[in-house]
Formats: C-alpha cells, structure tokens, sequence
C-alpha cells in the first residue's frame, strides 16, 4: 500500500470516527501538532515573481550549446513557471566579453530571426540530440575547470543575446543580463567599453531587459587574483547606471546587485552599495550527506544567514530590497545525487516558504538549464522532482505571506516545516489559504486544525518519491496524489489535479512526504 493510499483511508477513517488501520493498531501514538492560525491580516507580500530561476553562463562556454534554448521542451517548461525573473550569470559571466559580428557574417546554421514568431524557432530534433550528448561532455571540462580554479575567456556573439531574448520573451521571462565585472582598468576601476557595446546592440533590437553587474565579488580574488571593495563596488554600479541612462530604452530598466555569494563579516562591505542580491547555499556539494538535507538544524542555518544579511541592509539602507539571487541545496554545483532528487525538495520548498515569511523579495533557483547537479531539468530534459515542485508552488501559493504558530511540546514538530499564504487566485477564490508542508520523518504525522479552518474541504498535493522509504529519497522522479509526473509530449504538461477531501479536524502527513494543503472554504480576511 503506498503512502498516499495510506493518507486517503485515514482521512475517510477519521470522518467515521475510526483511529486504527486496517489491523486494528494504532496509527497515531505521538501527540498531534496544532497549528494557531491569524487569517485576518497579510504578515507580508512578496513580488508575484518570488519563485524565478536562472540559466547558468556555462551554457555559453561554446555558443552552439545556447541553440538549446530554442527546444520546444525547454520552452514548454520555462513558460509554466512564468511570472518570473530569468537571470543569465553565474561564474562564467565574468570570464564573457561580447565580440559582435554583423549577422550577415554568420554562418547559415547560427543565423537568427530575433523578431520571428516564436513557433516559428524551434530546433530540429537531430540538432537537439546532438546538442545534449556534447553537452553531457561539456559539463565535465567545465567541472575540471573549476576544481583547478582556471576559468578560460568565453567570447559571446549577437547570437547568445538574440537567443536569450527570444526565449525570455517567448516564455514570458523578464531577462536580467550579468555583465562581466572582471574587465579592470590598471586603476582597479570597471571597464565599461564592452558593456556598452552589448547595451548599445540590444538598445539597437529594442531589447527589453534588465541588467547585472558581477557574480559573487566576494571571490573574484579566488577567480582572477584581483579584490574589489564595496566602495569601488559602488562607484562601479554607478558608472553603470549612469551608462544606462543614456540608452532610452534602459533609462529606468532595472539594475541589480552585487551578487554576494555566501557573504561573511570580512566581506559584509560588499552589502552596503547599490540593491544587492546574495547566494545562499546550506551545505558544501563536495562533501554532504543525504542526512544533512533531512537535518532541521541544517535548514535552521538559512534562517540565521538570512537575517545576518538583512539586518546589515536595513543598517545602511533601510527599505531596500533583498533577494537571493542565485540559490540552491549545495554550492560547488551541487551534490550528485542529492541536488537532482527527490530529497533536494525538502530544502528547496523549505527555502521558499522561509524566504517569504522572513522578507526577501525574490528567490532565483539555481539553475533551470546549465552545469552542475542542482539543475530543474536534467541532461536529456526531462524536468526532476524540483522542477514538479516549483511549478506546483506557482499554481497554488499567491504572494501573501500568513501568520501561524505550531503549538507542540515534542522535538517531533522540528521535522514538520510548515507554512501559510494566501492560495493563488488565479487557481482558487479569495479567501482561500495553503498550507505548505514537509514531513522530514520516517514516521508519519497527524496535524490538528483550529475551528476556523476545520470546516473547509481541503484540496490536497501529496508529493513523494516513486520509491517508498528511504531508498526512494534519491529517486529522480516523484509522484503526485500517487500519479507519476512526466510530461505527455513536448508541449503538453500533464494535469496537475488535487485530491479535494470533506472537511476534518486533522491532516495526516506521511512518511518522507512534502506539498500543499489548500483550504478552499477558509474564508480568510486576509485573502479576500
């Protein structure tokens, strides 16, 4: 019997009054967690593209590779996900310098037709194929690079910009551009001159974006020998900023940034100049453990971290914004075969439902296509159990943030992450509430509900491995209300439908399990 099996004739056993499986042992020895719940006023309201996610800048280590960007798969998953901010950076988009070509010079199979329809773009099949089985090889020269902390130039053509445009815009992305902060004058000061080609091309195309200035600062003295303050920081953002004023077009784009990986006291300077965006990680991809991503003490460091940087903010420049800018479970390009399984969940929900109730702005998963383990989609892309999972949280949680309190007298309650929003209205009618959920245990868990929302049918998502137990946490594919998810075809994403239950007085969490409670009668103040 399968776990949401198992959830289903609780439920209904639970109406009829009965508290015992079918042979007659208890299910529940453990107390109940309760949950307290304020419906009557937003806690806090995050930007309807909370959940956005980036391309890493690696795709672009041979430009033939950005050719992927015009697969119908890719572009089918991508959409889904829209609202949402794509950022293109990462390591590689310091080592970038644009080398523009007229496009009459390019050879026939590059050539582009940025302003066709977007149906009209996609890639052929046996392109497509070639392309993923050299970038399966591509990822491991890129890999060594990195582990001998030796970035080779990456230099970028007309034909990177027109694809990211095409695809940003055919997807309903709003594009956000890392431009190469490594290009130093002897004084120390950024060199500018390429940025403004790349700006004066796209400002030529009518390219709608907003920009970036430099990945991670905090290491360009890891990366390139060369250290750069956060005054410096700021004089450079200013540079840019005025540059951009000059275009049009991009006198009032958006400009985000610096992008600090990791940031620590010794470093923290970077986070006092212009709107910066920070990467947080929890744990090393090197040497982590599948225990450490059910750990609730490591998922506590989130929280410390987060506010760390937060307060510094709010210091220097209170009411600026902060997002994460580039994140994931493990830097060092994630954990094989955890990043990309079914167990990365419990960190990735637990990051967004954090995120949001502690005040950042915006979350941008690393990485929706690119190198590494911690991608969305995997290399013949097929979308992984976190893809599954962040297009859930897109149809079902709106920007609302709730307030709550577990009430529990049990270390238990510490493997139950729960949180509230408002449901998204475009999938349900105000007054509406979620409940996001992780059980991190291998015991199932029994949540009571208070009277206001007891009298609500629940829409339920049950998210679990295709493999019970522990075994199943390293799956690359997870099902939905006891269905596996796939895609029908290269356009069509299959039904995501809930499981809808009568009202109760409990919810039951299952084992190793994690997703979404909507009370669809709640009738909440705050959501309607």
């Amino acid at each position: 019997m399968n776990y949401f099996l198992l959830l289903l004739l609780t439920f209904f056993s639970y109406r009829s009054g009965g508290d015992r499986l079918f042979d007659g042992s208890p299910l529940y020895q453990d107390p109940d967690l309760d949950l307290d719940l304020d419906l009557s006023a937003v806690l806090r309201r995050v930007d309807p593209r909370f959940l956005s996610f980036t391309i890493d800048a690696s795709l672009a280590s041979e430009e033939r590779f950005m050719l992927l960007l015009r697969s119908q798969r890719i572009r089918t998953l991508a959409t889904a996900l829209s609202p949402a901010f794509l950022r293109f950076g990462g390591t590689k988009q310091d080592f970038m310098v644009f080398s523009p070509q007229r496009i009459s010079k390019l050879p026939p199979h590059r050539a582009v037709l940025p302003h066709s329809p977007c149906s009209s773009v996609r890639l052929p099949w046996w392109v497509e194929q070639r392309l993923k089985q050299d970038w399966a090889q591509q990822q491991l020269v890129l890999t060594k690079e990195e582990q001998q902390n030796q970035y080779n130039q990456i230099h970028f053509t007309e034909l990177t910009v027109d694809l990211l445009h095409s695809f940003s815009s055919c997807c309903s992305l709003d594009l956000i551009f890392g431009l190469n902060a490594l290009l130093r004058t002897a004084e120390n000061s950024w060199n500018s001159s390429n940025a403004r080609s790349l700006l004066g091309y796209c400002d030529s195309k009518q390219y709608k974006m907003s920009w970036e200035l430099g990945n991670e600062p905090n290491s360009f003295e890891k990366k390139a020998g060369i250290r750069v303050d956060g005054n410096q920081l700021g004089v450079d953002f200013t540079r840019l900023r005025k540059m951009m004023s000059e275009f049009k077009l991009y006198r009032d784009a958006g400009l985000f940034g610096p992008d600090v990986g990791q940031p620590r006291d010794r470093r923290a300077d970077l986070l006092e100049r212009s709107a910066p965006d920070v990467d947080l990680y929890y744990v090393n991809g090197r040497d982590t453990s599948l225990e450490d991503f059910l750990d609730p003490d490591v998922l506590d460091t989130l929280a410390l971290k987060t506010n760390e940087v937060l307060e510094r903010v709010q210091q220097e420049s209170p009411g600026k914004p902060v997002w994460l800018g580039e994140t994931s479970s493990a830097y060092g390009g994630g954990a094989r075969g955890l990043s990309d399984t079914f167990v990365s969940g419990f960190m990735w929900l637990d990051k967004l439902g954090l995120g949001a109730r502690l005040g950042l702005d915006v979350v941008m998963r690393q990485v929706l296509v690119g190198a590494g383990s911690y991608h969305m989609i995997d290399d013949d892309l097929d979308p992984l159990p976190d893809y599954w999972l962040s297009l859930l949280y897109k149809r079902l949680v709106g920007p609302e943030v709730l307030k709550f309190q577990l009430v529990s007298d049990s270390g238990r309650s510490k493997r139950v992450r729960l949180y509230l929003h408002c449901a998204n209205r475009k999938s349900y009618p105000g007054g509406a509430v979620v409940l996001i959920w992780m059980n991190l245990s291998r015991k199932p868990v029994r949540i009571s509900l208070p009277a206001l929302v007891s009298s609500s049918t629940v829409d339920a998502f049950v998210l679990q491995s295709n493999q019970p137990g522990e075994e199943g946490l390293q799956s690359r594919s997870v099902q939905l209300n006891g269905e596996l998810l796939k895609m029908v075809d290269d356009k069509t994403l299959p039904e995501l439908n809930g499981t809808q239950f009568p009202p109760a007085e409990h919810l039951k969490l299952p084992p190793y399990s994690l997703g979404f409670f909507v009370m669809m009668d709640a009738r909440a103040p705050a959501c309607s």
